[in-house]
């Protein structure tokens, strides 16, 4: 591994670019909580041997170059700059009144989403550790990665419970291929057709989001923000589920992923909460949430297309 004196700048991803502006600012909390009380020089040991520190994102500034492109350069950890342990409960009114130690971490994650950044003389995260709580908050900005990238860098640093020696590893998902055509012209149209539908949909969504964008505006709902809205007071509230009830309803539903389940809960939340707020409010019916992702297509090394999701809310 070269030293971070030798190795050259690299240029942020598009998507990091846009969820480093002033706008976006996205910053991922996690929340884990254990069993045993923390023992800060064990962990602080795990964290030097892990991956974490390994990986170059981890490991790199954000920095500005001459041209005033944002760019990731190579420097030392400082790891006490980023474990922050506070031993002492942290202030919570619900707390106080008996809903124990969710209701004061949830206060005191809605109050670093507003008025807590990630500094930028470091590499963008923080890990801290609510000893008298018993949980940690992993503070990550989504430039270092995707969720699917940092999921699978946390669940690499993790052992099994039976085998400490042993890493541990996801479940593989099997996907349904088609079988391959024994014509190689049948199997290089099908491609062709699929290149040129990914093509049109493509240019019909954009086109579909361009015209909106300049000649239609979002309906005032109960939901709708104003300017400043990032800097509004925030509360945060948690739900639990049962991950076997979830799996139920994915089994009853063909090709149904748990992401399906969830999205499917929060629409549903979403219109109880408006019918709540606005009952027969007509302004709310059909109300539409749509969700941009970016496809990692077959055929090219890019991402090429996006994919939207309409969600209908049936007041």
């Amino acid at each position: 591994m070269a030293s971070p004196a030798t190795d050259p700048d690299e240029p942020l991803t598009p998507a990091g670019r846009l969820f480093l502006r002033q706008e976006m600012n996205q910053i991922i909390h996690c929340i884990i909580g254990v069993k045993n009380p923390f023992d800060i020089e064990a962990v602080k040991s795990q964290i030097r041997d892990s991956f974490l520190l390994k990986h170059p994102r981890f490991c790199s500034l954000m920095v500005v170059d001459r041209h005033g492109r944002e760019r990731w350069r190579r420097t030392d950890v400082d790891l006490d700059r980023h474990l922050i342990v506070i031993d002492s409960p942290v202030n919570s009114s619900d707390s106080s009144a008996g809903n124990g130690d969710e209701a004061a971490v949830n206060e005191y994650l809605a109050e670093m989403s507003t008025g807590s950044i990630l500094s930028p003389d470091k590499p963008l995260w923080e890990i801290h550790l609510l000893v008298a709580h018993k949980c940690a908050v992993f503070r990550i900005h989504h430039a270092l990665g995707d969720g699917i990238s940092l999921m699978s860098m946390l669940v690499a640093g993790c052992r099994k419970v039976g085998k400490p020696e042993e890493a541990a590893s996801m479940g593989m998902v099997v996907s349904k291929k088609k079988k391959r055509k024994d014509n190689w012209w049948e199997y290089y149209w099908d491609g062709i057709v699929r290149l040129i539908g990914v093509i049109w949909f493509s240019f019909v969504f954009v086109v579909e989001f361009v015209m909106k964008l300049m000649w239609v505006s979002d309906r005032k709902t109960v939901i709708s923000g104003g300017d400043g809205v990032e800097l509004w007071p925030r509360k945060l509230a948690t739900a639990r589920f049962r991950l076997d009830d979830m799996k139920i309803v994915k089994k009853a539903i063909h090709d149904a992923t748990i992401n399906d389940v969830l999205f499917g809960v929060i629409s549903s939340g979403l219109s109880r909460y408006l019918d709540h707020r606005t009952p027969n409010g007509k302004h709310c019916q059909f109300l539409k949430l749509m969700l941009i992702i970016p496809i990692y297509h077959f055929f090219f090394n890019f991402n090429l297309c996006y994919l939207k999701i309409k969600f209908k809310l049936h007041m």
